[in-house]
């Protein structure tokens, strides 16, 4: 089992910066891809970004590509989404996951309960 529980959404102006993370508790959070996808109301949930449980091969959606970063740090359960040149259409709530399928860019089945971000113009 794994659990997440994400922090540093917040409000921001367009061009600014945040950076989400991630806190994964259980022994399997290292064995893991990891990812992050996100949602607005009425809308589906999309991938946003994903990274190998060594950290060395990372996916991401064409819309943030240039703009996010994704990382992790398995020494401390941790991963990260660095988000600059932060737009409008960025605004969702930003969810956490793992176990997901980095070709496929299927969520896996652990989701942490999501961190609002608003990018105001």
């Amino acid at each position: 089992q794994v659990q997440l529980v994400e922090s540093g959404g917040g409000l921001v102006q367009a061009g600014g910066s945040l950076r989400l993370s991630c806190a994964a508790s259980g022994r399997s959070f290292s064995l893991y891809a990891m990812g992050w996808f996100r949602q607005n109301p009425g809308k589906e949930r999309e991938f946003v970004a994903a990274i190998t449980w060594r950290g060395d091969f990372t996916n991401y959606a064409d819309s943030v590509k240039g703009r996010f970063t994704i990382s992790r740090d398995n020494a401390r359960n941790t991963v990260y989404l660095q988000m600059n040149s932060l737009k409008p259409e960025d605004t969702a709530v930003y969810y956490c996951n793992a176990a997901l399928t980095l070709a496929t860019r299927e969520a896996g089945r652990y989701w942490g309960q999501g961190t609002q971000v608003t990018v105001s113009s």
